[in-house]
């Protein structure tokens, strides 16, 4: 059995992030937009349940988790469509989750994997290799006899810790893919778990789309859990998480600010995600444009166009497909 206290560091990067996260979280629930608009949320819960998938390789586009979610026929893996339906199903349940029940956990992960894992809802039953997403081995999960325990301690840490529930919830999310408690889903529920706490914290959590900002910069993700892995402990994991969720955080506030303006456009709305995928991507491909606005490939394929024509982007040849790069 591990120490009660999880190995962590609180550094002055974290403590900045805290700072600016609760700046930042002040400012949005100033605005009612994020709880009054319920178009603008159910867009961010599609776009949270979209990242957290496509993080673990569910092929189905934005545009497609829309449909399958809005009843529509998409042709896909049913088993892609199934992890969609299952997503959607807890996620909007979360108000009724207690964060620190492992009874709930369980719930949560029987949902989320309900007819496709074996072992779904239960604690796995034997050894694992944990894997990114190219196949290397991260590291290798706790040995399953000692799983049940070793959660209900993190649990109970999380509940009685006296540390911020911004680092907080960052550390429960490392520990808990550390631990790797089932045999499929852990990143999943990992996740899911992670915005509950934020939520019980301020509940326009559940609306953010954090999921949606860790798919963006999935190779940080991984790289912070290896680096976390190294040193034995999680403080590069609570960074690049609590930098993600300020990335999160400003994303909204500037899309709630644009739309209470009647100033931001649908065209300037397109522009400012590709602004931001840029930001941590060398090039754009029409494939991304789909993902990240929610359109069809000929749609994307005019934004694109318009982009170029007004100077914005510039577009070339790489690979034997068409990429475009910022002039801005």
């Amino acid at each position: 059995m591990r120490n009660q206290k999880p190995p962590f560091e609180i550094t002055n990067q974290i403590i900045d992030y805290v700072a600016e996260i609760a700046e930042l979280v002040g400012r949005l629930t100033a605005s009612p937009l994020l709880s009054t608009n319920p178009t603008l949320r159910r867009a961010n819960r599609i776009r949270t349940i979209h990242g957290s998938l496509a993080i673990e390789q569910n092929t189905l586009s934005l545009e497609q988790v829309t449909a399958v979610l809005n009843g529509k026929h998409v042709l896909a893996a049913p088993k892609d469509i199934a992890e969609v339906k299952n997503a959607y199903e807890i996620y909007e349940r979360l108000d009724e989750l207690d964060p620190y029940s492992v009874d709930d956990l369980l719930t949560a992960h029987g949902i989320m994997t309900r007819r496709l894992v074996e072992e779904s809802g239960v604690f796995r039953s034997r050894p694992v290799g944990v894997v990114d997403n190219e196949g290397h081995v991260l590291h290798f999960g706790t040995l399953p006899q000692y799983v049940p325990d070793l959660v209900m301690e993190l649990l109970d840490w999380t509940k009685t810790s006296e540390v911020h529930m911004l680092i907080r919830s960052c550390v429960f999310h490392y520990e808990l893919e550390l631990i790797h408690p089932f045999a499929d889903g852990n990143g999943r529920v990992g996740r899911l778990w992670h915005t509950l706490l934020l939520s019980k914290w301020n509940p326009a959590f559940a609306w953010l789309p954090v999921e949606s900002i860790i798919h963006d910069r999935q190779q940080e993700y991984y790289a912070a859990i290896n680096a976390s892995n190294d040193a034995g402990e999680s403080t590069v994991f609570i960074e690049f998480m609590l930098s993600a969720i300020k990335a999160s955080l400003v994303e909204v506030i500037n899309t709630s600010r644009g739309m209470s303006d009647g100033k931001m456009d649908k065209v300037t709305l397109r522009w400012n995600k590709i602004q931001e995928y840029l930001k941590t991507h060398d090039y754009i491909m029409n494939a991304d444009v789909r993902e990240l606005c929610g359109v069809s490939a000929a749609t994307a394929n005019r934004i694109l166009a318009g982009l170029v024509v007004n100077s914005k982007l510039i577009k070339y040849r790489k690979n034997g497909h068409w990429v475009y790069k910022s002039l801005i």
